[in-house]
């Protein structure tokens, strides 16, 4: 299937059996044994990169875009914090609870900014652009034109989590292709950081800071890159 297909079957996912499955993954209620392993590793990226910017000692003076923003995982804190926050999310029910979190935490739905929106239709200019954990989505090619788009939304830094393409992570792919069910998520892919890397240079950004996150289930290598 071509590129087009991965992003209907993403949005259609997200809005149904997939959305009440990672709502829980995201959340704090009782999950299962694979789901407890995912929401932990998921959480040790966002407070990865949470940390970086709160370590920078300006968070309160950026205007960040959580591009993919899932039910405000990241945004809400950062949000917290005082940045200026642009949340996307091409799945509507994401979008709606990330609001519902947003007003319960803060008191109020003014910042985050949330919107339905793909990668490819962001607009604007912010000064960090934040994508965590959706390039697993989406095969190479169509990664690389996400990642370009992205860079020319960010002034001075972008941020992304990936799963890493390895021989062991190819592996454990190919075994659980043999096990579907109906709480299967999309199609998974890998990426080499090698390749991200290069878009991201060829877009005018080097690489500052890198991170990664490993449990039993969850895989993700955080990249930082600025502008020179």
């Amino acid at each position: 299937m071509n590129a087009a297909d991965d992003k209907t079957i993403v949005r259609e996912y997200f809005n149904s059996t997939g959305f009440d499955r990672w709502k829980r993954i995201y959340g704090d209620g009782e999950v299962n044994k694979v789901q407890l392993d995912i929401r932990n590793g998921h959480q040790q990226t966002v407070d990865s990169v949470i940390g970086w910017l709160k370590n920078d000692g300006n968070l309160a003076e950026l205007s960040i875009c959580d591009a993919g923003c899932g039910v405000g995982s990241l945004s809400i804190p950062l949000a917290t914090e005082g940045a200026k926050v642009y949340a996307s999310d091409i799945s509507e029910k994401m979008v709606e609870e990330g609001k519902q979190r947003a007003l319960e935490t803060l008191g109020n739905a003014e910042n985050p900014t949330f919107a339905v929106q793909d990668l490819e239709s962001l607009s604007g200019s912010y000064h960090t652009v934040i994508c965590l954990d959706v390039l697993i989505h989406y095969p190479q090619e169509k990664a690389d034109e996400m990642i370009s788009h992205l860079c020319s939304l960010a002034q001075s830094r972008i941020i992304l989590s990936f799963a890493p393409k390895t021989c062991a992570l190819t592996l454990l792919k190919k075994i659980g292709s043999f096990f579907p069910g109906p709480s299967k998520t999309t199609r998974a892919y890998l990426h080499r950081e090698a390749d991200v890397i290069k878009i991201l240079e060829s877009n005018g950004f080097a690489i500052q800071r890198k991170e990664f996150t490993k449990t039993r289930f969850y895989f993700s290598r955080i990249l930082e890159a600025t502008r020179p």
